[in-house]
């Protein structure tokens, strides 16, 4: 006889003749007791786990796995609903990507579904086949028979629901199942609805940042074409613009800044430099170090000296092939030009102090022969940065995309320059594109 058996004989003795029987009850008791804490302490995990993504489809899906895992699901899925009631996204566990594109990415809200949709309340069904709303599965969709759905609900708004087939180990889903589902179906709704609630102020702020920044004028012939594209961090809001001023002897001043910050006092600063450069480079026209010196003793008397990096630049004809580029840099990342015939090189010369430094260090001038059929692109760092990489690999990128999309329409290069970075982006992007032609070419 084992120790443990005799451990239990004297207790079974001392509780008398139903004393095994208790003793094995208040064991299975323990034992469902240390179970539940754990699959509680994996809930909590989990809940943090959501709370601290920011991406909302992975945020989902880590919602779904954990989920399915906590009540030892077979299948899994989440959707979300719009805000007409309609599914606009589904997550799902279990089910192989070639199955969910034969059945529909999307599910169509009829049958259980629907009465999930209808009625959003918790549902628990041995045998989905008996049920009366159900209407067989679609070809192709696994074969299911236990279900659990719970709602996604927030405040008493339905984002969506989650439903859970089929326990691995077999048997219906229990209470203990259902209430770890909601809490977690809770911590779907939390992140579905900051997400909206975030989407809607990027949109905002986006809007208002757009309409800080000009229209580009006619520009003597020379074409041009702009970007901006907001952080997808928060704030959605930032300092960076571009602008182009022609000047009364007729030459186009070409401006791109990126004001320090990145919320709503930035842009405010922002639209104020812009409007000032504008009037000093108006009544100044050259050289345009000139330009940024006025700017900067302006903005120290006015404004304490914000901080900003800016570059101005003059582009005026030179020949009937080629032009002359002159600029002034207030610490900002170099021009790049590339050639018709790809090569592609940065107009690397002494940067400059930033503006809000010092206004009374001198500022130098550069100059560039620009051969015509060249393209100018300006741009602020948010375009080449790349973390963790590094700025330097993020401009040798920006410098091939460059080359490789030199003879492309100057909307579409300037389009496919910012969908190379993909769609995020660590800080705001300003990008002014200028394609030098022959001077004759464009008047014909």
């Amino acid at each position: 006889m084992s120790e443990q058996e005799r451990d239990d004989g004297a207790y079974g003795a001392d509780l008398g003749p139903l004393g095994a029987e208790s003793l094995q009850r208040l064991r299975a008791g323990l034992r469902q007791i240390q179970e539940l804490h754990g699959r509680m302490e994996r809930l909590l995990d989990a809940i943090l786990a959501i709370s601290s993504e920011l991406q909302l489809n992975q945020a989902l899906r880590t919602v779904v796995e954990v989920s399915a895992d906590l009540v030892d699901a077979r299948y899994g899925a989440l959707g979300v609903l719009d805000e007409r009631g309609q599914f606009s996204d589904l997550v799902t566990y279990g089910v192989p990507d070639e199955v969910v594109d034969a059945i529909g990415r999307m599910p169509t809200a009829h049958g259980l579904l629907a009465e999930l949709v209808s009625r959003p309340r918790p549902m628990r069904i041995d045998d989905v086949t008996t049920h009366p709303s159900f209407r067989g599965y679609p070809a192709s969709h696994p074969i299911m028979k236990s279900l659990l759905g719970v709602p996604v609900l927030v405040r008493g708004t339905v984002y969506g629901n989650m439903y859970f087939a089929d326990k691995r180990g077999g048997g219906p889903f229990t209470g203990d199942d259902e209430r770890l589902i909601a809490a977690l179906a809770s911590a779907a709704g939390v992140a579905i609805e900051n997400a909206r609630l975030y989407e809607r102020i990027r949109r905002s702020a986006e809007t208002f940042q757009r309409s800080l920044l000009p229209e580009l004028p006619d520009m003597n012939g020379l074409r041009a074409c702009a970007r901006y594209r907001p952080s997808t961090a928060i704030p959605p809001i930032g300092g960076d613009w571009y602008d182009v001023v022609m000047l009364p002897d007729g030459v186009a001043c070409l401006v791109v800044g990126d004001v320090m910050g990145h919320d709503v006092r930035s842009a405010v600063v922002m639209s104020q430099i812009s409007n000032m450069l504008r009037v000093i480079a108006y009544e100044r026209c050259r050289p345009p170090s000139r330009i940024l010196a006025c700017l900067d003793e302006v903005l120290h008397g006015l404004h304490g000296g914000p901080m900003a990096t800016v570059l101005v630049a003059r582009l005026e004809e030179r020949g009937a092939a080629e032009w002359l580029l002159g600029w002034s840099s207030a610490g900002h990342p170099p021009p790049l030009l590339v050639t018709g015939d790809g090569a592609a090189f940065y107009l690397r010369a002494e940067a400059g102090h930033p503006l809000g430094v010092a206004p009374d260090l001198p500022r130098p001038d550069h100059e560039q022969v620009v051969p015509a059929g060249s393209n100018l692109i300006f741009y602020t760092d948010g375009l080449v940065e790349e973390p963790p990489e590094g700025i330097d690999a993020g401009m040798a990128d920006l410098a091939r995309a460059a080359a490789e999309l030199r003879d492309l329409p100057l909307e579409e290069m300037c389009d496919r320059l910012l969908a190379h970075r993909g769609e995020r982006f660590c800080d705001d992007v300003a990008l002014l594109a200028v394609r030098v032609a022959a001077p004759a070419a464009l008047r014909s």
